[in-house]
């Protein structure tokens, strides 16, 4: 089976993974931090707003299942990119909204979809949500993966369920 990767952000990564978990295609999850400067980040570090990292997740799936265009519906649908650094309570440069591309493709289509979004009004709003170069991914601590799995619920993070899943 072929595997494909996707990286985003969009506010706490508790809610993102355990949305991203129930989507049809999806084979597996992590959280973690990127597109920052420092290396190897801790939550404290990231949180404290010095080191340039979003909460992010690496989505493994299944191309023959979903696609990479799928995979960013989803992602427009669960969360408000019209938002700058916050969703819901969270609020803060790490909780931006940004598509980490791997490939010139994945950079085209996110760019596609958000020129669509935007021309059909889609949001009250223009989307603020950045589309940068994926650089390295630091994976995070443990406590914070499959947070919903292991703890019962996601806390304070605001995510709408995956349809179509």
């Amino acid at each position: 089976m072929k595997e494909e990767t996707a990286i985003l952000a969009a506010g706490c990564f508790w809610g993102i993974q355990d949305y991203f978990n129930h989507v049809l295609g999806v084979i597996k999850t992590e959280v973690g931090y990127t597109g920052g400067h420092t290396k190897n980040p801790t939550y404290e570090q990231v949180c404290m707003h010095t080191t340039g990292h979003a909460e992010a997740i690496k989505i493994t799936f299944d191309p023959q299942k979903i696609s990479y265009l799928g995979i960013l519906n989803h992602f427009f649908y669960m969360h408000d990119p019209t938002l700058l650094d916050r969703q819901g309570p969270d609020i803060g440069d790490e909780y931006r909204s940004a598509i980490f591309y791997l490939t010139e493709g994945q950079k085209s289509v996110a760019e596609g979809l958000i020129g669509q979004l935007n021309n059909e009004h889609r949001y009250k709003k223009p989307i603020v949500t950045e589309v940068t170069k994926a650089s390295t991914f630091y994976r995070a601590e443990e406590f914070h993966q499959e947070f919903a799995r292991k703890h019962g619920g996601i806390g304070g993070c605001v995510v709408s369920p995956p349809t179509g899943a």
